[in-house]
C-alpha cells in the first residue's frame, strides 16, 4: 500500500510538471497571438473615425450611465474598469486611437460598467472576493516557498498546506473571472453590432469580434496556468508526504 502511494505520488508529481510546461507553452502562443492581433487591428482605422474614448462615452450614454468617467491611463494593455470609483480606464493606445482594436477594447471595458450598473451577479460575486484574494495572493508568495523548504528539511506539511489552500482560492478567482470577461465582450459586440454609426460594416464587426476573442483567451490561459500551478504544489505536497 505504501509502495502504491509512492508510485501514485511520483506519477502525479511528474504529470503536474508536464501540465505546467504544456500550459506555459499554450500561454506563450496565446499571448503572442493576442499581441499580434491587437497590433494588426490597431493599424486598421475605424470607418466612423471615432476614438476609443468617444466609443466608450457613446456606449455608456446609450445604456443610461452618466456617473462613470472615461479616463486615460499610462501603459500598454492597462485598460480596465474600476467599480470603486466608477471609471473606465483606457490606455493611451486605446483612448486616442481611432482603430478597430480601440473600439473593441473601449466597448469591452464599458461592458463591465454596464454589468456594474445592472448588478450582474458574477461581477458582484467577483468584487466581493477581492479583499480575500488580496490576502490569499500575499500568502502564496511566502507560504509556498517556505512551505516547500520546511517540507523538504523537516517533513512538516502545514505551511505548504496553507499555501496550497490560498492558491486554491486564487485559482478559483481566476475561473470566476472568465464569465465576467466573456459577458463583457458579449455586451460590447451586441452594442457595436446594433450601432452602425460606429461599426459600419460586417467586416469591422468580425474584426472587433476576433480581437475580443483573443483577448478573452488570455484570461482562459491565465486560469489554466493558475490551475496547473495548484496541481503542481498539491502533487508535490502529496508526493513528499507519501
Amino acid at each position: 500500500m505504501n509502495h502504491l502511494s509512492l508510485i501514485i505520488g511520483y506519477v502525479g508529481f511528474n504529470s503536474a510538471w508536464l501540465l505546467m510546461i504544456g500550459v506555459a507553452l499554450v500561454s506563450f502562443i496565446v499571448q503572442w497571438r493576442f499581441k499580434s492581433k491587437f497590433k494588426h487591428y490597431a493599424e486598421i482605422p475605424l470607418l466612423s473615425g471615432l476614438s476609443g474614448q468617444e466609443v466608450a462615452v457613446k456606449m455608456l450614454r446609450a445604456h443610461g450611465i452618466f456617473d462613470v468617467q472615461v479616463m486615460c491611463v499610462d501603459g500598454q494593455l492597462t485598460d480596465h474598469y474600476n467599480p470603486e470609483n466608477k471609471t473606465v480606464n483606457l490606455s493611451q493606445d486605446v483612448f486616442y486611437s481611432r482603430s478597430i482594436a480601440a473600439a473593441a477594447v473601449a466597448a469591452h471595458e464599458c461592458g463591465h460598467a454596464v454589468q456594474h450598473a445592472q448588478a450582474y451577479g458574477w461581477l458582484s460575486f467577483r468584487s466581493s472576493m477581492v479583499p480575500v484574494i488580496n490576502v490569499a495572493s500575499t500568502l502564496t508568495q511566502w507560504t509556498l516557498f517556505i512551505g516547500v523548504m520546511l517540507l523538504f528539511f523537516t517533513n512538516s506539511p502545514y505551511v505548504l498546506a496553507i499555501g496550497v489552500a490560498a492558491l486554491a482560492l486564487v485559482t478559483f478567482f481566476s475561473f470566476i473571472t472568465l464569465p465576467v470577461e466573456f459577458d463583457a465582450s458579449r455586451r460590447a459586440l451586441a452594442w457595436l453590432n446594433n450601432n452602425y454609426s460606429i461599426v459600419q460594416t460586417k467586416e469591422e464587426h468580425e474584426q472587433a469580434k476576433d480581437a475580443l476573442w483573443w483577448a478573452a483567451m488570455t484570461y482562459v490561459v491565465a486560469a489554466l496556468s493558475a490551475l496547473a500551478t495548484l496541481v503542481y504544489y498539491a502533487s508535490f505536497l502529496f508526493n513528499r508526504r507519501s
